[in-house]
């Protein structure tokens, strides 16, 4: 069984910083593309970020290109998304996904498990 959990949010004032953790289990981590999405209060879920099984390929939405980074561990099974110069409107809950291939074209549709999310609002 497919299990991802988000870890790291929280309130924090605009041109802050953030890092969230997705630790993942039940699956071989390393084999899998993996994704970042969110979802603002009345808003449906928005794709942030991609990357390949090795790290070295990334997507990133133009919202938050040059803000955000995607990252992973493999050795820890653990999915990164360093986020800074935040904005309120990066106010959202922050999902990870695992694609189902290892590439970094992996956008919503594609995604087949998420974890229950983690709440960052940016607010002064």
């Amino acid at each position: 069984e497919v299990q991802l959990v988000e870890s790291g949010g929280g309130l924090v004032q605009p041109g802050g910083s953030l890092r969230l953790s997705c630790a993942a289990a039940g699956f071989t981590f390393s084999y899998y593309g993996m994704s970042w999405a969110r979802q603002a209060p009345g808003k449906r879920l928005e794709w942030v970020s991609s990357i390949n099984i090795g790290g070295g390929q990334t997507n990133y939405a133009d919202s938050v290109k040059g803000r955000f980074t995607i990252s992973r561990d493999n050795a820890k099974n653990t999915l990164y998304l360093d986020l800074t110069y935040l904005k309120p409107e990066d106010t959202a809950v922050y999902f990870c996904g695992k694609c189902p291939y290892g590439g970094a074209g992996c956008r919503l549709t594609d995604v087949g498990s998420w974890g229950q999310g983690t709440q960052v609002t940016v607010s002064s």
